[in-house]
């Protein structure tokens, strides 16, 4: 996925979880935020910011931020970007083999999934996840309890009872991952009900993602681990 009309700023502040400030060609600038979680480990004063230039003219906003440079390394924190590119990444062949179609933001049950993928072979739903949080080479999700991620991966484990596929993708934001976890720390229901999901067949993934930054693409498979370190 390309992004059109980037430029770099630097981060001030973010009075709340919708706008920002940041410095752009010299001037303060107030931005929209494409991530409503915490950030907190990314949106720190004076770090470089990718923004993108909004088409629509009667936006109060300008721009957003859509990247961040973390110690060198560019972390893409637009939240609706991930089911883009991995629509993108399973439409080139990367997940299944044969023909599909793919369906965004496909109903079942209580739920609305991200992707549904059909072929003359299965019928398999799909909920991606984008994952900003990084230390040390270990990503992790959820940054904030997320009692709407916990009812999607219940719904997935539904979707594999009533005989469809049922995939949980996260897409990890940046490169140099080591490994993907639950933030057992932030939201220890989440990674209990992943290892309910994976026990009754949910497929778990977690890609990273090659950034730059103007764009982002799905890349490499990373380990998880789903083990409990105290």
């Amino acid at each position: 996925m390309k992004y059109e009309n980037i430029a770099r700023a630097s981060f001030l502040d973010r009075p709340n979880r919708f706008i920002a400030h940041v410095v752009l060609d010299g001037q303060v600038e107030t931005v929209h935020v494409k991530n409503t979680g915490r950030c907190k480990e990314l949106l720190i004063p004076g770090v470089e910011v990718i923004l993108e230039k909004s088409g629509n003219p009667n936006r109060k906003t300008g721009y957003d931020i859509i990247c961040v440079n973390k110690g060198g390394r560019w972390i893409n924190m637009d939240s609706q970007i991930p089911n883009k590119a991995a629509k993108e990444w399973i439409l080139k062949g990367s997940l299944f083999p044969e023909t599909i179609t793919v369906q965004p933001e496909k109903t079942y049950g209580n739920s609305r999934f991200d992707l549904y993928v059909e072929s003359d072979f299965r019928k398999a739903f799909i909920e991606v996840k984008g994952v900003t949080l990084e230390e040390q080479g270990i990503a992790r999700f959820p940054d904030a309890p997320t009692l709407r991620g916990v009812k999607h991966i219940e719904e997935l484990i539904r979707c594999m009872k009533d005989g469809y596929e049922a995939y949980l993708l996260f897409v990890i934001q940046m490169k140099g991952i080591r490994r993907f976890e639950p933030n057992w720390n932030t939201h220890q229901e989440f990674g209990e009900t992943l290892i309910k999901a994976q026990k009754a067949g949910v497929k778990l993934l977690a890609y990273d993602c090659l950034i730059e930054p103007g764009l982002i693409e799905i890349e490499e498979p990373v380990p998880i681990h789903l083990e409990r370190y105290e």
